[in-house]
């Protein structure tokens, strides 16, 4: 997970082993609150996270 300036505030990106990247619509006042927030959005996609077990058990 990264954040990055945007706007007056910073965007969130999650980026998966596979290279798939996914960034925030949003800007955060901190950085600690882009990350924090994209930590929420992955938990909230589970089955992205069933796909990357998946992939590491075939591997």
């Amino acid at each position: 997970m990264s954040a990055t300036p945007k706007g007056n505030g910073f965007q969130a990106t999650v980026t998966y082993s596979d290279g798939v990247s996914i960034s925030s619509a949003e800007a955060f006042p901190t950085k600690a609150e882009a990350i924090s927030a994209a930590a929420m959005k992955v938990l909230e996609l589970p089955d992205r996270l069933e796909e990357i077990d998946a992939s590491t058990a075939e591997g």
